[in-house]
C-alpha cells in the first residue's frame, strides 16, 4: 500500500501530466491553424494604369480587365519595354466596352495566351470582324449581357455584368472613305467578380454615376470597388465617391485618371470626398499589387 504522501505525489504528478498534455494539444491545434493560414492562397489584384487590372485567383487563374497595357502610366511599357511580356499568362479577358483605351492590347494578348473573351455579343462580333480577335476565343458561352451571371475558372469565379451609363464603339482600322471610323460596340458595362475564397470585386468601367448603383450594392457585398474618377468622359471625383457609397464598398480604389490631359490628374478630390463619407480609400500606383486572403486584405 502506498503511503498517503506517495498517493498525494502521484495525484499531483497525474494532474501535471494531464495539464501538459492538454497544453500540448492546444499548441498543436494553434500551430496547425497557423500553417493553414500561412499556406492559404491569395487573390492578387494588379493595376497597370488607366482602367487596366489583372485579378489572379487563389487557384492561379488570371483575369485581365480592360487591358490597355501600353498606356503611358504603366511602368512595364516605358523605355521601350514590351508591356505584354509582363503578362505571360491570361485565362480570361473582360472588356467593359469597346473604346480603344479599354480594348487596348486585348487582341494581341488573346493571340499570345489563348485567353477567353468576356463581353457583350456586339462587341465580341465586331472585334472578331474588325480587329481580328481570335474567333474561337470570342465565341464561347462566356459572351454575356447586362444582368447576367456566368461561372468561369471551373466555378472559382462568378462574373456578373452590371449596367453602365456611357458609350461603346469599336475602332475600325479597315475603314475606307465610305465606312464609318467606328462600329457598334454594344452596351457599356461594369463587372462584379465573386471569387471563391476571395473578395468580391467591382470594376465600374467608364460609367457615369447612376442611382441604380445602389442595386449593385444590395445584390453583391462589394469588398473592393475599382472606380473611374477622372471626369470628362466618366464620373467626376465627387460622384465617384458617391458611387463607392452606393455600392457599399469596403474599400475604394481609383482608376482612369492622370493618363492624359482632360481628366483628373490626381485622386485628391476623390480621397477627400471619401474621407467625408467615411469610406476607406487606397490609391494604387501603376504596377502595384494588393492581395486578399479570403475577404481580408493582407498586404498592399
Amino acid at each position: 500500500m502506498p503511503s498517503r504522501l506517495e498517493a498525494k505525489a502521484y495525484k499531483i504528478l497525474k494532474e501535471t501530466i494531464m495539464k501538459i498534455f492538454k497544453f500540448t494539444i492546444v499548441l498543436v491545434v494553434l500551430a496547425f491553424c497557423f500553417v493553414l493560414q500561412g499556406s492559404a492562397q491569395e487573390t492578387k489584384i494588379k493595376w497597370f494604369g488607366h482602367a487596366a487590372f489583372s485579378v489572379t485567383t487563389p487557384k492561379g487563374k488570371v483575369l485581365l480587365i480592360d487591358p490597355w497595357l501600353a498606356n503611358p502610366l504603366n511602368p512595364e511599357a516605358k523605355d521601350g519595354k514590351d508591356a505584354l511580356a509582363a503578362v505571360p499568362k491570361a485565362d480570361y479577358i473582360l472588356l467593359t466596352h469597346g473604346h480603344r483605351d479599354h480594348v487596348g492590347d486585348a487582341v494581341e494578348i488573346a493571340k499570345k495566351t489563348g485567353a477567353i473573351l468576356i463581353c457583350n455579343p456586339e462587341l465580341s462580333g465586331n472585334l472578331v470582324k474588325l480587329a481580328d480577335f481570335p474567333a474561337k476565343q470570342a465565341g464561347t458561352d462566356a459572351i454575356m449581357g447586362i444582368g447576367g451571371e456566368i461561372q468561369i475558372a471551373d466555378g472559382e469565379v462568378t462574373v456578373a455584368m452590371t449596367p453602365a451609363v456611357h458609350s461603346s464603339s469599336v475602332f475600325n482600322p479597315k475603314a475606307d472613305a465610305s465606312d464609318a471610323e467606328r462600329a457598334y460596340g454594344g452596351n457599356p458595362a461594369g463587372f462584379v467578380l465573386i471569387i471563391k475564397d476571395g473578395p468580391v470585386v467591382y470594376h465600374s468601367g467608364d460609367t457615369a454615376y447612376f442611382k441604380d448603383m445602389e442595386t449593385v450594392g444590395e445584390q453583391y457585398q462589394i469588398d473592393l470597388a475599382l472606380l473611374n474618377i477622372g471626369g470628362h468622359f466618366g464620373m467626376e471625383p465627387r460622384m465617384a465617391a458617391k458611387a463607392a457609397k452606393s455600392v457599399g464598398a469596403k474599400l475604394a480604389v481609383p482608376h482612369h485618371f492622370a493618363t492624359f490631359p482632360g481628366i483628373a490628374q490626381t485622386s485628391d478630390g476623390f480621397a477627400a470626398e471619401l474621407k467625408r463619407l467615411k469610406i476607406p480609400f487606397y490609391e494604387m500606383k501603376p504596377g502595384d499589387v494588393i492581395a486578399y486572403r479570403g475577404k481580408q486584405m493582407v498586404k498592399k
